[in-house]
């Protein structure tokens, strides 16, 4: 049977450019078609340019704590204008070194967008081109979902319309319990805006360590207008702004209203049906162990596969599936163990099982924490606090998770993350030299167990 090329990727994402790129240094060829802008939703408009808001709100709590240490600055004036051209302009030059290193790499990008036809066909819709390739890659992630669908929702921006605001809102309602939502609130409030975090849940980030959980809402509640427990009921218009009403009647008035309540596989007229590929109940492509559907020669990575929706997610998905089709290295990812970072201010990192998860899977555990002031707040002021947190399997020693909360939470979990990855105990931890004086070495010196916990209903 004869194909135009090697592989064929549908999406010019995290995923998707990863493994065109691998794939094509192993000597396939390969054509990558993405319909929007090369990057994805990371670079584009997600994880990047938030991260570069997130620098740009954490400045006022630096000029703040400044004059703790001596300084004495004149008021400081933020030009919402100003961070929006930089940060675009850094999306822009991010795009165009993805452009260049697939073409260095030997990939052609078509700029359209593209569906399955059948097992080996994809069809370009703006050219109406066929190519045969021998394997399918779908890498076309996910999109924000305006939900709860109340009455006015329409009226209410996403994460990707957050964006393109050409200026900063005096007044934000931020609807979402989750990374998107927690991060974007934090930005605002940061940069000025009178900022409600509204969330049905009673707290934040499900899935994380309780006790990290409720140390964010404790600090977001010193900064913000936080709403826990209650629901949306519908947007108005209301002069030049909006009015939202909630399940308790309470009204929020706001100049935008930015729906963060979760996102979609990207699978809508993708063609998955015309090759019997059935979306399971959240709407995304099953796959297995090696990023295969049920198709051999179609095979799916990143947020359209719903497995651990992060950008290191799927580009580790990316590179596995080359070395495994391309590489003749028979590789799949762990879903289980991600180090992964919220940041919020302030921040998060966190590897392994919660305390609860971890109550669950083992006979006993030990807890060790260490709550305190951090360094630099004894000179600003400021009324702030870390929390770190390691959990040990009694039985083996094994550390089974660790929690941070606190200033470089998420550089901290990456170090921390090679560690637990590689099985480390306590009594590795207790034997490495501490950093001093740094916030991290209290992660090498926690000595007593908090707390020892014994299964639900044992001891």
């Amino acid at each position: 049977m004869s194909f135009d090329v090697d592989l064929f990727v549908i999406g010019g994402g995290s995923g998707g450019v990863r493994a065109a790129r691998i794939a094509a240094g192993y000597g396939a060829k390969v054509m990558l078609a993405e319909e929007y802008r090369v990057g994805g939703t990371c670079v584009i408009r997600g994880c990047v340019p938030k991260k570069l808001m997130v620098y740009a709100g954490r400045f006022a709590d630096e000029f703040e704590d400044a004059a703790g240490f001596g300084w004495t600055l004149e008021k400081p004036r933020f030009e919402w204008s100003v961070l929006k051209a930089r940060r675009d302009a850094e999306v822009t030059r991010l795009e165009g070194i993805y452009d260049v290193n697939l073409m260095r790499a030997g990939v052609e990008i078509v700029p359209e967008r593209a569906v399955i036809e059948d097992a080996h066909t994809v069809r370009l819709l703006k050219s109406d081109r066929l190519v045969r390739a021998e394997r399918i890659l779908v890498a076309v992630g996910a999109h924000p979902v305006k939900e709860p669908a109340v009455p006015g929702v329409d009226l209410a921006i996403t994460s990707n319309e957050v964006f393109e605001l050409e200026t900063l809102p005096e007044r934000i309602l931020v609807i979402g319990g989750g990374y998107i939502a927690v991060e974007f609130a934090g930005v605002f409030a940061a940069l000025g805006s009178r900022t409600t975090l509204l969330h049905r849940g009673e707290k934040l980030l499900r899935g994380f360590d309780d006790e990290v959980r409720d140390a964010l809402a404790e600090a977001y509640a010193k900064r913000m207008d936080l709403r826990l427990g209650r629901t949306l009921s519908k947007i108005e218009r209301q002069g030049t702004g909006l009015a939202a009403t909630l399940d308790d009647g309470s009204v929020i008035e706001a100049d935008q209203v930015l729906l963060a309540t979760g996102r979609k596989p990207n699978i809508g007229g993708l063609g998955l049906d015309r090759v019997g590929i059935v979306p399971d109940a959240a709407g995304a492509i099953p796959v297995d162990e090696f990023s295969r559907t049920i198709v051999p020669s179609i095979f799916a990575v990143g947020d359209v596969t719903n497995r651990a929706n992060l950008t290191p997610v799927a580009i580790r998905e990316g590179h596995a599936f080359a070395d495994t089709e391309f590489g003749r290295k028979p590789t799949s990812v762990d879903h289980h163990l991600i180090p992964t970072a919220v940041f919020s201010t302030p921040e998060i990192g966190t590897v392994g099982l919660s305390e609860s998860a971890a109550r669950q899977a083992c006979e006993r555990i030990d807890v060790y924490k260490a709550s305190f002031r951090p360094m630099k707040a004894t000179l600003s002021g400021r009324d702030e606090r870390v929390i770190m947190k390691v959990i040990v399997d009694c039985a083996t020693d094994r550390v089974m998770g660790v929690h941070l909360f606190g200033q470089d939470a998420g550089e901290l979990i990456q170090a921390v993350g090679i560690a637990v990855t590689m099985g480390a105990t306590k009594a590795d931890f207790d034997r490495t030299i501490a950093v001093h004086p740094t916030a991290a070495e209290e992660l090498v010196t926690m000595r007593v167990p908090a707390v020892t916990k014994h299964p639900v209903g044992v001891g």
